[in-house]
């Protein structure tokens, strides 16, 4: 994936992640990157981005997806991730990359 507007280097949290962009007239499967990241002096907030490689896209322009998330936020997500990455643990249904 080049050209990216999402730095991606050695802190990046999933710099390879099979990405799916689904729009009212199409379905598009993409290599993408996630990050979760917060400021380095005085954060005042979770971020997870997320940048789908789209040279090849036409429905898409190229753009990354940032949320914004408090704290009591982003530790609910992460404990849902966890839970579900169990439930596929569990039914043996995990590719590992």
């Amino acid at each position: 994936m080049s050209d990216r507007l999402l730095t991606v280097n050695a802190y990046t949290t999933l710099d390879y992640v099979e990405g799916k962009a689904i729009g009212e007239a199409f379905e598009w499967e993409s290599a993408a990157v996630v990050n979760a990241t917060a400021d380095r002096e005085d954060p005042d907030a979770v971020r997870l981005q997320v940048e789908l490689d789209n040279l090849s896209e036409e429905h898409v322009p190229k753009h990354m997806a940032e949320l914004e998330l408090t704290p009591t936020q982003a530790r609910a997500l992460a404990a849902d991730l966890e839970t579900h990455a169990d439930r596929v643990d569990d039914a043996g249904n995990c590719k590992s990359r």
